[in-house]
């Protein structure tokens, strides 16, 4: 298995009732497909996993992996607070079909780096499923060292890691633990062509949700090291990276959804749809925009 490229973080759509609409989820996975997109995640961060009931959550991921049918890696959000819910849940994952699991370093408890160690070697003995280490400090409170990450890559069913550090120096680390059987992912849009340019293998992305195959191009470019080829395609997405950063994800890019029929724009409580306004017209603006150079090419 090669988790590499455009790699998307799915949101999960639900219906105007709140309930799961997987006809929409359907529709976003081949949409996914047809656009080039290389691996999916389902119920990560982006898909609101936390959001979702445990009976939803299997159903979800079921209806991925047959969906799918094989056609490319779908990537199982399995990361909890607690290390035993997460083996159980990466457990329940490998039952439902999932390739690998994306296990993001543990939130809210902040544990130190002797934890994270004994967290994450604790899923990839028991989880059954490949692992890919998952680094976002922005919203779990602690930072997943790459001095940790080099002890970690030593495991077998560790293969790579997604880090959603955005700095130089942390993309420059990331890419020299890269080796041929542990791949490094950006996490971040916005810096991800940078991090491919330098190395790393791809990007697990939120704005390919809605431009999978404007995204599969920026990747193909980065990836081969096209800086010219890339900075076009970067400057294509740009506008709508900018807009998806009005509001905490996945706010802005469920706004996006029905835009381009693919479910409604609600998101579940706490969080709260993105209202009518700039925000939302200068999202509209750049699909309309990315939609207008398709035509042209």
């Amino acid at each position: 298995m090669k988790i590499h490229g455009s790699v998307c973080a799915l949101v999960t759509p639900f219906g105007s009732d709140g309930a799961l609409d997987l006809a929409a989820f359907g529709r976003l996975l081949d949409f996914q497909i047809a656009g080039g997109t290389q691996a999916v995640v389902v119920a990560g961060s982006t898909g609101e996993a936390h959001m979702l009931e445990h009976d939803e959550y299997d159903r979800l991921l079921a209806y991925a992996v047959e969906h799918v049918a094989g056609r490319i890696p779908v990537i199982a959000g399995t990361g909890e607070a607690a290390t035993a819910k997460t083996v159980a849940l990466t457990q329940r994952a490998r039952a439902l079909g999932a390739d690998a699991a994306l296990v993001v370093a543990p939130y809210y408890v902040r544990p130190t780096q002797e934890g994270l160690r004994r967290h994450f070697l604790e899923v990839a003995d028991r989880g059954g499923l490949p692992v890919i280490l998952y680094n976002v400090p922005s919203r779990t409170a602690c930072d997943l060292a790459p001095g940790t990450t080099e002890v970690l890559r030593d495991h077998p069913a560790i293969i790579g890691i997604k880090e959603a550090r955005a700095d130089a120096e942390r993309i420059q680390r990331s890419v020299e633990l890269a080796r041929p059987d542990f791949v490094y992912l950006s996490g971040d849009d916005g810096s991800g062509a940078q991090a491919m340019l330098a190395g790393a293998a791809g990007v697990v992305s939120v704005v390919a949700n809605l431009a999978p195959k404007a995204f599969r191009a920026l990747c193909d470019a980065a990836t081969a090291g096209d800086r010219t080829a890339a900075a076009r395609c970067n400057a294509v997405l740009e506008p709508l990276v900018q807009a998806l950063n009005c509001a905490p994800n996945p706010i802005a890019v469920k706004a996006g959804l029905p835009e381009l029929g693919l479910g409604t724009a609600m998101p579940r409580l706490p969080l709260v749809e993105l209202e009518q306004g700039a925000a939302r017209e200068q999202l509209r603006n750049a699909l309309a925009t990315l939609a207008s150079l398709a035509d042209a090419a």
